[in-house]
């Protein structure tokens, strides 16, 4: 049974207000997944604390870094399940965790945060993680 959306809301909105995308269907997964050209970064969400002591701080720290990329989503861990559940499995090779956050790029998982790196870290630790993530990935070669 998923959480009370009363619940997960003001938590949804930490993201939604930085403009990161909702994804609340498998559908919506798939279609963000097939139709975004280059980066796509997915957050999986969840009313946990280190979700909101350090990955969503972490994630609104990192989205004011230059070099980003291109689509950014969420999907809610307990709220949204079949949304997350797609979303876990593009994140091949990885045990599903929340909060996580991987990054796609063409459709295919070339970096992840698992909750296990997430937990101990604060919020400065975290962006600097995804931004190290988004040059190396994200960042588009000029001639």
């Amino acid at each position: 049974m998923p959480y009370p959306e009363q619940f997960v809301a003001p938590m949804r909105a930490d993201l939604t207000r930085l403009g990161v995308e909702e994804l609340r269907s498998a559908a919506e997964v798939d279609g963000a997944v097939r139709h975004t050209r280059g980066t796509l970064m997915i957050v999986v969400n969840s009313i946990c604390g280190c979700a909101a002591g350090q990955a969503r701080p972490g994630v609104a720290l990192a989205l004011r870094h230059g070099v980003r990329p291109r689509r950014i989503a969420t999907v809610f861990a307990g709220a949204d399940i079949e949304a997350t559940d797609r979303a876990r499995s593009y994140f091949t090779g990885y045990a599903p965790s929340s909060p996580s956050i991987g990054l796609l790029r063409e459709g295919q998982l070339v970096w992840m945060l698992e909750r296990g790196q997430i937990e101990n870290q604060g919020p400065e630790q975290i962006a600097a993680m995804l931004t190290a993530a988004f040059d190396q990935f994200c960042a588009t070669a000029t001639a």
